[in-house]
């Protein structure tokens, strides 16, 4: 088993990439403490974890609060002793508009719960990380933002990914001595509620990927499950694309 007894903080748990990430952890011998704004989907995905065998806890609250990221991190300690990684996947695509039409507002939120939540998550999850000796962090970034490729309208999308990429290669040369990873995850267009229910618009990001389809939510959860297990043990500070070979078009 892959993640045999780690305990792991999942983020954005209650639907999508997040939720795919909890069933095969839990099916892979994790410990989860899974966090999530909507409590009741969290509480969904919780409870399938333990019906099939598996541990897990659940919070709900919102990653862009101090209190909230500490809080997970309490929970890991006090419900399974420690903390071995994290895999903070919360985020939001926020308003697609050009900045003359962009709202403060819609700005201000993209970057806190993409970019500031991360500074937020590492710094409550690393000194959980020391006291255990070691451990991995990955955080959900997305090649737009730091390919050459740029897409209209998502200029507070792109500036919060673009600002986690630096955040994470920042914080892996800051503890790699103390033999803890940081990566970030790269996903491609993926069928979760964030890509909508458009057949064209599927069709459309489908096209613009080199395999020609979107990717279901368990295969990026398998990258980040790589990223967190023993067998990514020389793997730090770097940005893993699982994007279906959009690499090969942006770069």
């Amino acid at each position: 088993m892959e993640l045999d007894a780690k305990t792991l903080i999942i983020t954005g748990a209650s639907s999508g990439i997040g939720a795919a990430a909890a069933l095969l952890f839990a099916a892979e011998g994790a410990n989860l403490v899974l966090g999530a704004r909507r409590g009741a989907e969290l509480q969904q995905v919780a409870d399938q974890i333990s019906e099939s065998g598996g541990r897990a806890v659940c919070l709900a609250g919102d990653v862009t609060d101090e209190a909230y990221a500490k809080a997970l991190v309490a929970l890991a300690q006090s419900e399974f002793g420690g903390l071995d990684g994290a895999f903070n996947n919360a985020g939001m695509m926020g308003d697609m508009a050009p900045a003359p039409e962009m709202a403060l507002s819609n700005w201000q939120a993209v970057i806190e719960t993409n970019l500031t939540s991360a500074f937020l998550a590492a710094q409550a999850q690393l000194p959980a990380l020391r006291k255990a000796g070691g451990g991995s962090l990955v955080f959900t970034g997305s090649f737009v933002g730091i390919s050459n490729g740029g897409l209209p309208g998502m200029g507070a999308y792109a500036a919060s990914k673009a600002g986690l990429a630096g955040l994470v290669r920042s914080l892996a040369a800051d503890h790699a001595a103390e033999g803890i990873r940081v990566s970030a995850l790269l996903p491609g267009g993926t069928m979760t509620a964030m890509a909508g229910d458009d057949p064209d618009a599927h069709a459309f990001i489908s096209g613009l990927h080199p395999v020609k389809r979107m990717a279901a939510p368990k295969e990026i959860a398998q990258a980040a499950m790589f990223l967190l297990s023993d067998r990514a043990s020389f793997v730090t500070g770097g940005s893993m694309a699982v994007d279906g070979g959009m690499a090969v078009r942006l770069l």
